[in-house]
């Protein structure tokens, strides 16, 4: 397939696609001495957005790459969210009451999509990597010892792209995967969808979330960086939406915001959308993956999307980075696929069933809308047991891979493949998860170790983590004593209640892990 007289480049990885999937990828694997090329077709980066919210598990990875701190400073927290059904509000939820002692970041961050993309690329940038603009992947070749890539440059011309690896994050319309020939299974809601950037006032413009809910309108309202902006996404008249190529701010139903008491004085932007639930029937060919919208594609509610794609590039990274570097078995690629199509299709299922109900037009969808909703989640929110269920599950912090083959053991209530749980060691802001920042495999213990482990653990180079005992710490379900294999990722790797050396070391030696050069 390579062209006569055409440039060739060699690199690691090549990533197609320069979205937030395909720019923490790049990130992560330039910071590990990756060689990467990220390439996108458009001419520059996104100056419109529909991604708004950051869950506190990627403000988690974001901290472990040194960043977090300065996405929480270009965004803007979301306090509270309520809820309004027919006119009133029904429910009011403190994200601080939800999250409290589960995360360094017991919040949703509100932090719009293409700001954040320039935050990435500047990031990407001190790397001394930058995104390849008006660059097209026009065709692949995947074989035995690479991928053999055809671009079309900005200037029009050819080059072939040898790399070791290439990364399909382009989008729902993916090239890569179409490519590929892998079936992208699912469907499209028959509601047609708005979202504007609007400038306002009104109680509702007050910086919290607000979803509303009425017989047939939804809408949600993201509370932007500058006072008085909001996002306001929401259903389109169905008299409307044979139009909606022609579509306007004129043309949608007021009546939410009206009852809502919201006095819209500008719209700075307005698009319509259709909302699609796709998972692809395969995340890796060979030495190809997909990732972010080009793997999966579901309905807004609960701002997964574009969180889950990052999830997907961080658990690519590490992997690629390890195999790469010799510091890894090959066979540890194969686990990517299992861990990340696992949670989209539970993922794409729930918000499946939550966006049907909240735009059903059904009698029994209403009935459960404007009926039994007002009536039982003020005292479901009262309960510290659903407060803490709703945030983990919305902030992705609930997120495992029990059922991975990286997985094993099982000490106090962690199991291997859950996300190492989170604790405060004392009052100044230290916690457990700095030493993640290294972004190395280590082993951690809590309370005290068996003196065989550092001797073990300086024969291996594996870093020791050894924290004194809190009371907090078994409340987080960590077992004093034990042994914890964490993951560069932040997952538990090995849990072992016995702290044995053997357990350890045998992990290390199946998977091939070795220490860095």
């Amino acid at each position: 397939m390579m062209d006569a007289g055409a440039k060739v480049r060699t690199t690691d990885v090549l990533i197609v696609g320069a979205g937030p999937t395909g720019l923490v990828l790049a990130v992560w694997l330039a910071r590990r001495g990756v060689r990467v090329r990220i390439i996108d077709k458009t001419a520059q980066a996104g100056t419109t957005s529909r991604a708004l919210a950051v869950q506190a598990r990627t403000l988690e990875l974001y901290g472990q790459l040194g960043f977090a701190d300065a996405v929480v400073a270009r965004g803007r927290k979301a306090s509270a969210v309520n809820l309004w059904v027919a006119g009133k509000r029904v429910a009011h939820a403190v994200f601080g009451d939800l999250g409290a002692g589960l995360s360094p970041y017991p919040y949703a961050l509100i932090f719009a999509q293409d700001e954040h993309e320039r935050l990435l690329i500047d990031q990407l940038a001190q790397s001394g990597v930058e995104v390849e603009r008006s660059t097209e992947c026009i065709d692949f070749e995947d074989r035995p010892e690479s991928v053999r890539t055809r671009l079309r440059l900005s200037d029009g011309s050819l080059e072939t792209c040898e790399a070791a690896y290439l990364g399909g994050c382009d989008g729902a319309r993916s090239r890569v995967r179409e490519k590929l020939g892998i079936g992208f299974p699912g469907g499209t809601y028959a509601h047609l969808f708005y979202v504007a950037d609007v400038e306002g006032r009104g109680a509702p413009m007050s910086g919290e979330l607000q979803v509303a809910l009425d017989t047939t309108d939804f809408l949600a309202v993201f509370p932007l960086k500058d006072e008085r902006r909001a996002r306001l996404v929401g259903t389109i008249r169905e008299h409307a939406e044979a139009q909606h190529e022609n579509l306007s701010w004129d043309d949608i139903s007021k009546r939410v915001i009206g009852w809502m008491r919201i006095e819209v004085e500008r719209v700075n932007w307005f698009s319509t959308y259709q909302v699609h639930h796709r998972v692809a029937n395969r995340f890796r060919q060979g030495r190809v993956f997909l990732l972010g919208d080009a793997a999966h594609i579901h309905s807004p509610v609960g701002g997964q999307g574009m969180n889950t794609g990052i999830g997907d590039a961080v658990n690519l990274a590490w992997k690629l980075g390890a195999v790469l570097q010799r510091r890894a078995k090959v066979s540890l690629l194969d686990s990517y696929e299992p861990e990340r199509i696992a949670f989209a299709r539970r993922l794409v299922a729930t918000t499946d069933r939550a966006f049907t109900g909240v735009t059903s037009s059904g009698l029994i969808a209403r009935l459960l809308r404007l009926q039994v909703v007002p009536a039982l989640m003020p005292r479901l929110l009262g309960l510290a047991r659903v407060r803490r269920f709703l945030f983990r599950t919305v902030s992705q912090t609930a997120v495992n891979y029990r059922g991975s083959s990286l997985s094993e053991g099982g000490a106090g209530g962690v199991q291997g493949g859950d996300r190492l749980p989170w604790v405060k060691l004392d009052q100044n802001g230290e916690d457990n998860f700095a030493p993640l920042s290294s972004r190395e495999w280590q082993l951690h213990v809590y309370g005290d170790a068996s003196s065989e482990l550092p001797a073990m653990c300086a024969a291996r180079k594996l870093p020791l983590e050894v924290f004194r005992w809190r009371p907090e710490m078994g409340g987080a379900g960590l077992q004093r004593n034990a042994a914890y294999l964490v993951r560069p990722d932040g997952y538990v790797a090995l849990a072992d209640g016995d702290a044995r050396t053997g357990a350890v070391t045998s992990y290390l030696d199946r998977w091939g892990l070795l220490p860095p050069r």
